[in-house]
């Protein structure tokens, strides 16, 4: 079973029940069947800055960051609970609606695809930035 638990910094309109259903669907497409976690932050521009701040090392608006367990740079332990955690997403909510606006798709639609950006790269699936 996959478990999303999505936490919402502010009074985001942001449908968590469809977060969670179509991260699920979208992690069982992907091959993941073992008992898995998942964490969906939606949080604000100035949190977002800060985090990409933070751990970046940038002062960039990023969309969606995501983070693995591993980026510790610490050695692989199989988990106790046998749940694999795969790691936080971290979703800018006002940058989504505005790229929804721009794209002219709802904005539950575009917060749940850049979640799905965000689960490829946990599963270690990257691509190049340009520039």
């Amino acid at each position: 079973m996959i478990k999303v638990s999505v936490t919402k910094q502010s009074n985001y309109s942001a449908n968590s029940t469809a977060i969670k259903k179509r991260l699920s669907l979208y992690l069982q497409k992907q091959g993941i069947v073992s008992d898995a976690e998942v964490s969906v932050a939606i949080v604000g521009e100035k949190k977002m800055m800060e985090i990409g701040n933070k751990y970046l090392k940038d002062k960039k608006l990023h969309n969606v960051l995501s983070f693995t367990p591993n980026e510790t740079k610490a050695d692989f332990i199989f988990p106790p609970d046998g749940i694999i955690h795969l790691g936080e997403i971290v979703v800018c909510y006002p940058l989504a609606v505005k790229e929804a606006g721009e794209e002219n798709v709802l904005t539950i639609e575009r917060v749940c695809e850049l979640v799905e950006h965000g689960a490829l790269h946990l599963l270690g699936i990257h691509h190049e930035i340009k520039n």
